[in-house]
């Protein structure tokens, strides 16, 4: 663990601090205030005199005589069954009031896209009790199906509906024991604390808590945390279906607003930006999370993706 009290700059949700050794990319990172509290963050940007860290928890209060602390490793997932039925923060807090998670183990957050060689075709579908989807746009397991939103219109009340109504249809000739189990990974990002009440008064009360793991990233959260939000819940979603063999729904809203949080931080970097502002990787960022959906031959669970996305201005051309 080092340790150095060398801040010489604050942009936004960005710390610069000056290194007299080279620190490992995606390093995780405490930065103690004078009072006391700490916050965490993560290294994002290396080389041999500097660092640039993303805050967690915002960078207000923090200033040059703030202590940063490298850890030696990089952000990590505690994964376990038991995360089923539980509500976490955007990232991976439990906020529900519930007992300390006993993980099975730690896992790094980011993860690979699954081989191309090792991919199983999607097959088999998901019921979503939605006629639209169902009969028209059928959700197979370990795919990827986006669903693009207008302003205004109710993208949130859907994802609610998808989420308590989906099932994995018994296969024929298959025997209860014989089939996998069902699980949904929800991950919020950019939400109103309004629409979090929603939501868990949706899950709570219709029972689709039970089989959920539930991530909820609030607008008044640093846009830094929307950036790990769909990578917490994507590893939660690996561990079930891989190594405890579910078919997991991955849905993630607003991907529109990660977008915007990669955005924010690219600007905060003094990154050239490409169309309409967005960082030229983002792209690539974007595959690095629907590539991680899939099935892998030989193992019995799938993931499988809802991303959803709001146009802004109603425009479908926008990046």
């Amino acid at each position: 663990m080092k340790e150095y009290q060398t801040i010489t700059e604050i942009s936004g949700p960005l710390v610069f601090a000056e290194v007299d050794e080279p620190i490992g990319y995606d390093e995780m990172v405490e930065i103690e205030l004078g009072s006391g509290e700490t916050r965490r963050g993560q290294v994002l940007e290396s080389t041999d005199e500097f660092v640039a860290i993303q805050v967690f928890e915002g960078t207000d209060g923090i200033d040059r005589q703030s202590s940063v602390r490298f850890l030696g490793e990089t952000l990590k997932m505690p994964v376990t069954e038991e995360l089923l039925g539980r509500v976490l923060d955007g990232s991976g807090q439990p906020i529900d009031g519930g007992p300390d998670i006993v993980p099975d183990e730690r896992r790094d957050i980011v993860g690979a896209a699954i081989n191309p060689h090792a991919r199983e075709y999607p097959r088999e579908f998901i019921q979503t009790g939605i006629s639209a989807i169902d009969g028209m746009n059928t959700l197979v397991r370990g795919q990827k199906l986006p669903l693009f939103c207008g302003s205004g219109l109710p993208h949130n009340e859907l994802a609610l509906q998808i989420a308590r109504q989906a099932t994995v249809p018994e296969e024929s000739g298959e025997d209860d024991e014989g089939g996998s189990e069902f699980a949904v990974i929800f991950g919020a990002m950019g939400i109103t604390a309004e629409e979090a009440n929603e939501f868990m008064d949706d899950f709570e009360r219709t029972g689709a808590l039970e089989r959920s793991v539930v991530f909820l990233n609030l607008a008044d959260d640093p846009a830094v945390e929307r950036t790990v939000t769909p990578r917490l819940a994507l590893t939660t979603a690996e561990y079930l279906a891989f190594d405890q063999g579910y078919h997991v729904l991955v849905i993630l809203t607003d991907m529109t607003n990660y977008c915007e949080a990669l955005r924010e931080i690219g600007a905060a970097r003094e990154e050239v930006p490409g169309r309409r502002g967005y960082p030229g990787y983002m792209y690539t960022d974007l595959a690095t999370l629907y590539e991680r959906a899939g099935r892998i031959e030989g193992v019995e669970g799938s993931i499988t993706q809802i991303p959803i996305l709001t146009m802004p201005g109603d425009d479908d051309t926008h990046p």
